[in-house]
């Protein structure tokens, strides 16, 4: 069933979709390595996505796990996590990137492992060694748009990643909005919200678009995002008003009613509480960062 007002095809823009769009999350620096002497490549603070070709490579994650890779497996190290790839007997794989543009928005991914291992030879993976060609075809031979698809393979395998590690029967529901953007239930009570954060949402009108009770809806919302769904509401409006006010020339009256403020001293007040500036002060530091 879906919820009221969606068609079936509007699911396939959904929370976490949204979520991505909003911290601009993007895939870049496809490289291929290789190791023939069994030295150690190190890599330190970056979110990382490791795709075998050749040889068995062993992943080690600092105070953390050690995996041996073989040909066909991803490895998925999204919160940068300090880590070493090396080949004892030689390997080759590739590396990307994946970047967060906004800053703020790392902490999202506190809820993952330090590592999500996908096996290109389990049942259900069958696409994986697709996704994998297609990427090795962009690195041997770059033609126009290369660097565009290379982005979306990578977001593609970074989201695939995430779907595996949240259907897992062992995957810990640590509260934040990842886990809860995961979550089937609430996915479209947080479309929902990202769709039309000027609306005056009431907790009965989310439980409804999850085809839930007022009550088991608050709850479930409380459990897994560790907050109300006023307060998120709040913080939402706030944070989409932030993103404005650095990338937009739009007046400040204009972006707060843009996002559910019935006045733009209202606004301005929320946001200072916020983000401890006024929005037009707010705005002036983000163009001119200090050095």
């Amino acid at each position: 069933m879906t919820a009221p007002g969606m068609s079936p095809l509007d699911g396939s823009v959904d929370a976490l979709s949204d979520l991505l769009d909003l911290i601009r999350l993007h895939g870049d620096d496809l490289a291929l390595q290789r190791s023939t002497d069994g030295l150690e490549l190190r890599h330190h603070g970056d979110r990382m996505l490791y795709l075998v070709q050749e040889g068995t490579v062993r992943l080690t994650v600092d105070d953390g796990d050690r995996i041996d890779l073989v040909p066909g497996d991803l490895a998925l190290l999204a919160t940068g996590a300090a880590h070493g790839l090396r080949a004892p007997d030689g390997g080759t794989w590739m590396s990307g990137r994946i970047v967060i543009e906004e800053r703020s928005a790392a902490t999202l991914f506190e809820v993952l492992p330090a590592t999500i291992v996908l096996h290109g030879t389990e049942p259900g993976y069958e696409w994986l060694p697709i996704a994998a060609g297609l990427l090795a075809v962009e690195l041997d031979d770059p033609s126009a748009g290369s660097r565009a698809m290379v982005s979306r393979l990578l977001d593609l395998l970074f989201i695939r990643a995430l779907r595996a590690w949240s259907a897992r029967d062992d995957a810990p529901r640590i509260a934040g909005w990842l886990t809860a953007a995961l979550d089937r239930p609430l996915g479209p009570a947080l479309t929902a919200m990202h769709r039309n954060p000027e609306r005056p949402w009431t907790v009965d009108d989310l439980a409804a678009t999850a085809c839930m009770s007022r009550a088991a809806f608050a709850a479930r919302f409380g459990r897994l995002m560790g907050e109300s769904p006023g307060r998120y509401l709040a913080q939402l409006r706030l944070r989409l008003a932030a993103e404005r006010l650095a990338s937009t020339a739009a007046p400040v009256g204009e972006i707060g009613h843009a996002v559910g403020y019935a006045s733009e001293p209202a606004f301005s007040r929320a946001f200072a509480r916020e983000y401890g500036a006024s929005p037009r002060d707010w705005r002036d530091a983000s163009r001119h960062p200090q050095p």
